[in-house]
């Protein structure tokens, strides 16, 4: 085995990007589905340039805020039984007469027996965005949801 190939945390390194799990609140809500891709992980500091008083060649670059961007998850049109399809419906049809209720999500890779390698949970979440991919005749694949969801914030806990 190479020295690229240790094993590191129960995996190895670098992991595997295919294999993960989305959580939905915690307990009894738990996993719904499974998820064809999961993007939207990312963070970016805005920062706010400041000339440098008297000194004209130098400008400073000092941090002011940290973006996230929205959440996507893909995956197969899940059945109007499934408890996100029930709480996206809640949010996007509601009317906006009930409280939207928020939620944490989590997003673990997993190594190659099942156990959480890293993780990250996002805050505060619901869903933003629900569309259904087009549909082509021409074509053999599954239809396809994506949901976009906007949160707090986000931490990575692994």
């Amino acid at each position: 085995m190479s020295a690229a190939a240790t094993t590191t945390e129960g995996g190895l390194y670098p992991p595997s990007a295919f294999y993960f799990k989305v959580v939905f609140g915690s307990g009894s809500e738990g996993v719904d589905s499974s998820f064809q891709d999961v993007s939207g992980i990312s963070f970016e500091m805005s920062t706010e340039e400041v000339p440098e008083g008297g000194e004209n060649r130098f400008v400073h670059k000092l941090p002011t805020a940290i973006k996230q961007s929205n959440l996507e998850l893909k995956r197969g049109i899940a059945s109007a039984s499934s408890p996100l399809v029930a709480w996206c419906k809640e949010v996007m049809e509601g009317d906006f007469i009930a409280a939207i209720v928020p939620r944490t999500i989590s997003v673990y890779l997993l190594n190659e027996n099942a156990e959480p390698i890293r993780g990250w949970t996002f805050a505060n979440a619901f869903p933003i965005k629900w569309e259904v991919e087009g549909f082509n005749s021409t074509k053999n694949e599954v239809a396809i949801e994506k949901i976009v969801f906007s949160y707090t914030y986000s931490n990575r806990v692994m």
